[in-house]
């Protein structure tokens, strides 16, 4: 399971490092992709199995569901770390994420995400998360 919070920094070609905690769950190969609310998203080739296989059970017919496919599947490219432990960021991911110069990286149990630390923050601003409130839609959920 993926846990935890770190700041790293984008390299001017566009690498980062992967967590040294992360990166034997991670294992040799994994995959990359747009994540939702402008961060990216990191699977295991496991964890990357199991999403594509719920995606795959969508119907075709429904319009959302076809957009939602082809957001995660067309901004998915397969990583591997180099010898020191990092990952190259395409153009195209960097710009979705908005990422420049700082990222966190962040575990969120079955998957990796990767945020612009801009971006993180303002997330994470009182402005914008009322703890009390989202306790209280996952109560809603049964959580």
């Amino acid at each position: 399971m993926f846990i935890g919070e770190y700041g790293h920094s984008v390299d001017t070609k566009g690498r980062v490092s992967i967590p040294a905690k992360f990166r034997e769950e991670l294992g040799e190969r994994f995959i990359l992709t747009k994540g939702l609310d402008n961060c990216l998203f990191i699977y295991s080739m496991d964890e990357w199995s199991i999403l594509e296989n719920k995606l795959k059970q969508l119907p075709l017919t429904n319009r959302d569901a076809r957009a939602f496919v082809r957001f995660f599947f067309s901004g998915a490219t397969e990583c591997e770390l180099d010898s020191q432990g990092r990952i190259r960021i395409p153009t195209n991911l960097r710009e979705h994420a908005i990422l420049e110069k700082d990222a966190v990286i962040i575990g969120v149990g079955t998957r990796i995400e990767i945020w612009s630390n801009v971006e993180w923050q303002e997330y994470n601003s009182d402005e914008n998360l009322s703890y009390d409130e989202i306790a209280s839609k996952m109560a809603e959920l049964g959580i």
